[in-house]
């Protein structure tokens, strides 16, 4: 069933100016599915737990240098309830810009404890550096104001699985900020 809704929306999409867009695209998106369409990056659950409720997503899993130098570039939008993640395969303090992002994105720092370090506001196609401010073991990106929107803060707790083929290649954050 969920092929031939994918199979459906991917003809319609071929119907109209060519790929998807990201509404359609989130729309043929479900817990079945292991691929996003238009990135064709693994989707995984993600959960923030904080003090206002527990705030579950769908993302995007960036694992290699080439998905994460690309990120979010060039899409236009984005589901409430979608993001992507940046893990790292060791921790460093990364910092990010907004090169070629069209959209504003929260840029949420994960440390290696599982935790929000810090949260920075990223501003279409704006190259000012946006740090950690400490060793991180991921990065999340939801839509700009969404963090603020659900009261994530830091010290909120994320956690997520990373698929097999993700967890296999050398990345040793198999799950996010569970059991660490």
């Amino acid at each position: 069933m969920t092929s031939t809704i994918l199979a459906l929306a991917l003809a319609l999409g071929g119907c109209s100016s060519g790929a998807l867009d990201s509404s359609s695209a989130a729309a043929a998106v479900t817990q079945a599915d292991a691929v996003h369409p238009v990135s064709r990056l693994p989707v995984i659950d993600l959960a923030v737990s904080s003090e206002t409720g527990r705030h579950n997503f769908r993302v995007e899993v960036a694992s290699s240098p080439e998905q994460q130098a690309r990120g979010l570039m060039f899409r236009t939008e984005m589901g409430p309830n979608e993001g992507m993640l940046f893990p790292e395969k060791t921790p460093r303090q990364p910092s990010f810009w907004m090169k070629n992002t069209v959209i504003p994105l929260d840029i949420i720092y994960i440390g290696t404890d599982g935790r929000v370090l810090n949260i920075v506001q990223g501003l279409p196609y704006d190259l000012t550096p946006l740090p950690a401010e400490g060793l991180a073991s991921g990065v999340l990106e939801l839509n700009g104001g969404r963090a603020a929107g659900l009261g994530i803060k830091p010290g909120d707790k994320v956690s997520w699985t990373l698929p097999q083929a993700s967890a296999a290649g050398g990345n040793p954050l198999g799950t996010g900020g569970e059991g660490r």
